[in-house]
């Protein structure tokens, strides 16, 4: 397993549309291990495949509590099938947005169906910190991020911050 570089914002590789997985093969399962080991050693809940340079639509997902023992799950070719109306804030960081935490909208419940990395059909109805988890790994894949979900404002703040990070990189080189 190896350690993939995490493609941070303001790259526009982040706004990259995933294309379906066709075939689950060695390199498709060789991806999810790295993908894995990245999110884990990046300290992440979840991690889609367009976050690490690849735009194959992979997800893959952590949420039990880091002291617990780990539950890897893996999520290939995910699509909302239908969602709760109810909607509640929450916050969100993101590892391709790093260093900026925000309160996302998001709805309480989805019914997420894909395949798993043995190409089994999965059905999955996740509410709570799962349902938030699945919509915004399913986002990158969709080329959304959770900053095109919080208000302009803040969204504006955040961007300044960043160019301003990267002018003071361009001047040290």
């Amino acid at each position: 397993m190896s350690m993939l570089e995490i493609v941070t914002y303001p790259d526009n590789f982040l706004r990259r549309h995933a294309k379906p997985v066709e075939n689950i093969d060695g390199k498709i399962q060789e991806m999810i291990e790295n993908m894995a080991f990245t999110m884990y050693k990046a300290s992440g809940i979840g991690l889609a495949a367009i976050q690490v340079g690849c735009d194959e639509s992979i997800i893959v997902y952590d949420i039990s509590p880091a002291e617990e023992k780990r539950s890897l799950c893996v999520l290939i070719n995910p699509k909302i099938v239908s969602s709760g109306e109810t909607t509640i804030l929450g916050s969100e960081g993101c590892l391709s947005v790093p260093g900026f935490k925000a309160d996302v909208k998001r709805v309480t419940s989805v019914l997420v169906e894909g395949f798993n990395s043995e190409g089994s059909p999965l059905r999955i109805e996740a509410d709570g910190m799962l349902a938030r988890v699945l919509q915004h790994e399913i986002d990158h894949l969709n080329g959304i991020l959770f900053i095109d979900c919080i208000s302009a404002l803040k969204r504006e703040l955040y961007k300044r911050r960043v160019k301003k990070k990267l002018r003071k990189k361009l001047r040290k080189k």
